[in-house]
């Protein structure tokens, strides 16, 4: 839509719409569009966030997945124990993170792209009343040919047709140019109450996906246990002082 429907207007000797008028739809049109990117940006990037849940997951998954297969792990069993309830968090996480996802899809995806489907009807509109446009200015335009010749009789018949096409003319683009004059910005004002709910919803689902996790890590560091500051320094040293590690 991010196209200007005046622009090709060649006025007539008497304009069949103001300049006022047209510069305030063209306006409207201007912010349809805007808003139809927009919608087009939220569609793409819902999409891309979902990925890249999935991206973090997996990558954590895999971390824990190589440490338990490893040499170190296999022969400390404590350690061994302590991935082992890393990789069970990391899978109740994924769970989690599957949840989001499906929200993400079902509140706003699904609901965008639905609504994104609504904007090629609009264009068909916008352009279906830039035809009538067109046919009232030429129905305007021949009617005027017609008044200036001279009144023989089939000038006569040929004005008196001329009138009656305006007249059907005037009514088709009137009936268009109201329709949409009305329905755009309703549209636009209906957009927001539409995506509101669903980004809502989905900052709930956010919020319960961080809660779980921050139970679920700290479930974890606690089974895990942590070394005192000193003690990790300690072990520092001591690997620094082993002869392999001297530089």
């Amino acid at each position: 839509m991010s196209w200007n429907p005046f622009s090709r207007h060649t006025a007539p000797k008497k304009s069949v719409i103001s300049r006022t008028e047209e510069r305030e739809l063209v306006k409207e049109i201007k912010k349809l569009d805007q808003h139809g990117e927009t919608s087009k940006k939220l569609q793409k990037d819902a999409k891309r966030w979902v990925e890249a849940n999935n991206a973090v997951a997996g990558s954590e998954h895999k971390i824990t997945q190589d440490l338990l297969s490893c040499q170190l792990c296999q022969s400390e069993p404590e350690f061994y124990k302590q991935i082992e309830e890393w990789n069970k968090t990391v899978e109740k996480q994924a769970q989690s993170t599957r949840e989001l996802n499906g929200t993400v899809q079902k509140t706003v995806i699904e609901p965008v792209k639905k609504l994104n489907g609504v904007y090629p009807s609009i264009d068909t509109a916008i352009k279906k009343r830039e035809q009538s446009l067109q046919e009232y200015m030429k129905s305007q335009a021949k009617l005027e040919k017609y008044q200036e010749r001279e009144r023989t009789g089939q000038n006569i018949v040929k004005l008196e047709t001329s009138k009656k096409s305006l007249i059907a003319a005037k009514e088709d683009f009137t009936s268009q140019n109201n329709a949409l004059k009305e329905d755009i910005p309703k549209f636009i004002d209906m957009r927001t109450e539409y995506i509101q709910p669903s980004l809502e919803s989905l900052i709930k689902s956010q919020v319960a996906l961080n809660a779980e996790s921050v139970r679920l890590y700290t479930e974890l560091s606690e089974h895990m246990g942590s070394k005192e500051d000193n003690s990790i320094q300690q072990t520092l040293t001591e690997i620094k002082a082993l002869s392999i590690t001297v530089d």
